[in-house]
């Protein structure tokens, strides 16, 4: 039994990494293919529509007839919207304006809301090493979006696509702390099917207009090829991976992982030349970084 559960655990966080190298990859991915034609909104539908048919295809090749009642496929609409149609919408449409490197730093805040939205819901408790992190986290992110009022060009942030960024973890650290139970209760293609289905039926109606208006012919081979990536890999591979990490690791052990975010799309963005580090993001990385190191560290 001692085995197994070490056995368990490692592969969780085994999961957890793939997950987030998958995610840093398509930061820069992403980008390139918003770049050259393929909205942020376009984008989102892609991921959602996407997600919903590789995981009910998934589910029907598995032989996957998990029953779930009614009350629960309502909490999975509620779960959809902040883990998804938010977080994405957000995210993706930060990513289009704002630079693959700001996107991915934002990215590692989720502790500090996470915390935050415990000490609103009571289960954390306020120390004296969490006000320092969320006070070195919250500059972190300030310098961040202050740096980016003044970017200009591809390669530079962009103050509302940073703003869209933080949003989107904000609803995703909601998400961990109102939705884990109900995702503990099934297996993960269940979850991930349900969820993606909500959320392709929200952001469908919402992004056809955008995607009648898609020039499909003038988009090269390579930048669907991208966006397949975006679809598959990070999100239907990378949101697997997660589920899988998530049902074993605690809400803050799960937000620490995006720590590897920044590191491979920091890398691979300054590799093809579409985003610059300037000293100013370094600066707002080592604020985030040791504000969210106090913020999870336990005891």
């Amino acid at each position: 039994m001692k085995s197994f559960s070490i056995s368990r655990l490692f592969q969780a966080h085994i999961c957890m990494f793939v997950a987030e190298i998958t995610w840093g990859l398509m930061a820069p991915i992403g980008k390139d293919a918003m770049i050259h034609g393929i909205s942020g909104i376009d984008m989102v539908v892609f991921r959602t529509v996407g997600g919903a048919f590789c995981f009910w295809l998934t589910s029907i090749l598995t032989g996957n007839h998990e029953h779930v009642t009614r009350r629960d496929k309502m909490l999975f609409i509620v779960a959809a919207i902040l883990a998804i149609v938010t977080n994405q919408c957000c995210y993706i449409i930060g990513l289009s304006l704002t630079s693959p490197i700001n996107a991915s730093i934002v990215t590692t805040s989720m502790p500090i809301f996470t915390l935050c939205i415990g000490l609103l819901f009571h289960t954390e408790r306020l120390t004296w090493r969490k006000i320092l992190g969320l006070s070195l986290g919250i500059s972190g992110a300030l310098a961040l979006i202050m740096n980016s009022a003044g970017g200009q060009g591809i390669g530079n942030g962009n103050i509302l696509g940073d703003l869209l960024c933080l949003t989107a973890q904000v609803s995703f650290a909601f998400y961990l702390a109102l939705c884990g139970r109900l995702i503990s209760r099934y297996n993960t293609i269940t979850c991930m099917k349900w969820m993606f289905l909500f959320a392709a039926l929200i952001t469908l109606p919402i992004g056809t207009p955008s995607l009648m208006q898609l020039p499909w012919t003038e988009i090269a081979p390579k930048h669907w090829t991208e966006s397949a990536f975006v679809v598959f890999g990070g999100t239907f591979f990378a949101y697997i991976m997660m589920m899988k990490g998530q049902k074993v690791l605690t809400p803050t052990q799960v937000s620490v992982y995006n720590y590897v975010q920044p590191i491979v799309s920091t890398m691979l963005s300054m590799a093809w030349g579409i985003a610059t580090l300037g000293w100013m993001q370094g600066v707002a990385i080592a604020l985030v970084f040791a504000g969210v190191q106090l913020v999870a560290r336990k005891k």
